[in-house]
């Protein structure tokens, strides 16, 4: 079947693709039935379809490998977390392996206190709703990925390290396709907090689409048919000579006319992007011919190289 083209973004941008429906499974609590998310998670007992509770209370978060549903309780706080990086790294809340472990799973409705609240190499079919991220590097990180739905999620605050400095994050650098992943409903506030000597030469986004060809990597063979509506970005840099901060990027590292492009067919609409100076930026900026860019709150555009050239690949 032939995919819709441009020219229908009214139809695809509010036919939000709806969770992954799973079998309904049993409850688990943490506290209670276990000590921590990842006993329960690694437990035989727990299954995919199953639903993990987090009490009230500061709590690590976990390697996901099942998909199960993790969901908060009112005042449930992730301030610790696995090591993306290993020792002395900084701390994600919940991890993705690559190779599609924890594909299905969901996480909802957290407070996170930690660098990289979700990050995830490679599963598929994640959902992560009505979380609240604060002062994070980078909040919800999806490299090739494709079907997560991200919606109603609050990010407020952010941070560089020489890099990073993103509230959502969907790209590869190790080829593969993402593709029907939906970004909606989600609000990123307040400060771009810079690390105090930073390289800079980048700048901070509240979402990119992101093909990362850095340092001879694969990039990715498509970013595609992905939809970005009804998100509210605004974001303001306290030191924005160093690095300043766009709301939305759909960046190939390239900089180059690729043909044929890697981005192509994702709708950017319905978007409220005025609270941020820099509104959309595009590398290079022909992807603004072959992805649907309309009908945003503030639309001026730039031109904008992201994530930074200085430090590691986050």
């Amino acid at each position: 079947m032939k995919r819709s083209t441009l020219g229908l973004l009214l139809v695809f941008a509010f036919a939000l693709a709806p969770s992954l429906a799973l079998a309904q499974g049993n409850t688990h609590t943490v506290p209670g039935d276990f000590a921590t998310i990842q006993l329960a998670i690694d437990d035989a007992s727990v299954l995919s379809g199953d639903k993990i509770i987090v009490g009230s209370g500061y709590h690590a978060g976990a390697t996901v490998t099942k998909a199960v549903e993790i969901t908060g309780e009112d005042g449930a706080v992730i301030n610790d977390g696995p090591l993306p990086w290993g020792a002395g790294g900084s701390k994600s809340g919940f991890f993705f392996v690559a190779g599609g472990s924890g594909s299905g799973a969901t996480i909802s409705h957290l407070r996170f206190e930690v660098e990289f609240p979700v990050f995830s190499r490679g599963a598929d079919d994640v959902t992560v709703t009505h979380n609240l991220m604060m002062n994070a590097n980078q909040g919800i990180t999806n490299w090739r990925g494709s079907r997560w739905n991200i919606t109603h999620n609050e990010i407020i605050d952010l941070r560089t390290n020489n890099g990073g400095g993103i509230g959502i994050l969907v790209g590869s650098w190790t080829g593969g396709i993402m593709e029907d992943n939906v970004l909606a409903h989600n609000k990123i506030s307040g400060t771009l907090h810079v690390l105090p000597g930073d390289g800079g030469g980048y700048n901070g986004t509240g979402i990119v689409l992101y093909a990362d060809f850095r340092w001879g990597a694969a990039g990715a063979e498509r970013i595609a048919y992905n939809r970005v509506v009804k998100n509210k970005v605004g974001l303001t840099s306290d030191t924005p000579g160093t690095v300043d901060v766009v709301a939305i990027e759909l960046t190939d590292s390239r900089d180059e006319l690729a043909v044929p492009e890697v981005i192509h067919h994702n709708a950017i609409g319905f978007n409220d992007l005025r609270d941020t100076a820099i509104q959309i930026a595009l590398t290079p900026e022909t992807l603004g011919t072959v992805n649907a860019i309309s009908r945003n709150l503030g639309e001026n555009r730039g031109h904008g190289l992201h994530p930074s050239v200085f430090g590691p690949r986050r």
